[in-house]
């Protein structure tokens, strides 16, 4: 009976402390929100950005196909946009990022939009057609302005 009665001294002991201790982790912490930058997720979650340091580990790899079933991988940092996206494909298919579009999950992707922010993953497909208007003007011989 003794031991029963001292645990339970004890875990009332442990729980006043516990709430004193969190009272003081709670009024830490709001002074660390001052020091976090958020962002948005896909679903609309705001999540604590990740930190600038960790490249390695937001390295993800892409497998970009085409239709005439050309097929290119490309390792790209996650927090990349499009637009950095078709400057990598250029480099590697010769076609211009002017000309380039591309899409993910079945929609044509804006350059400003972020791979991470539309869920693009380690591993995805994304899926590169040529401007029909470029491959126009490249076949008239004509000089392409953008």
């Amino acid at each position: 009976k003794r031991s029963s009665s001292s645990s339970s001294s004890s875990s009332s002991s442990s729980s006043s402390s516990s709430s004193s201790s969190s009272s003081s982790a709670s009024s830490s912490s709001s002074c660390y929100n001052n020091n976090i930058k958020w962002e948005m997720r896909p679903g609309g979650m705001l999540v604590q950005k990740r930190s600038e340091d960790s490249n390695t580990e937001d390295l993800i790899s892409l497998r970009v196909s085409t239709v005439s079933q050309l097929s290119y991988e490309i390792s790209i940092d996650a927090n990349s946009t499009f637009g950095e996206l078709k400057m990598m494909i250029a480099i590697v298919s010769g076609i211009e990022a002017m000309e380039q579009r591309l899409l993910f999950k079945g929609k044509e992707r804006e350059d400003k939009e972020y791979l991470h922010m539309i869920g693009v993953g380690d591993g995805d497909k994304v899926f590169l057609l040529q401007d029909p208007a470029f491959k126009e003007l490249k076949l008239l011989h004509l000089p392409i302005t953008a």
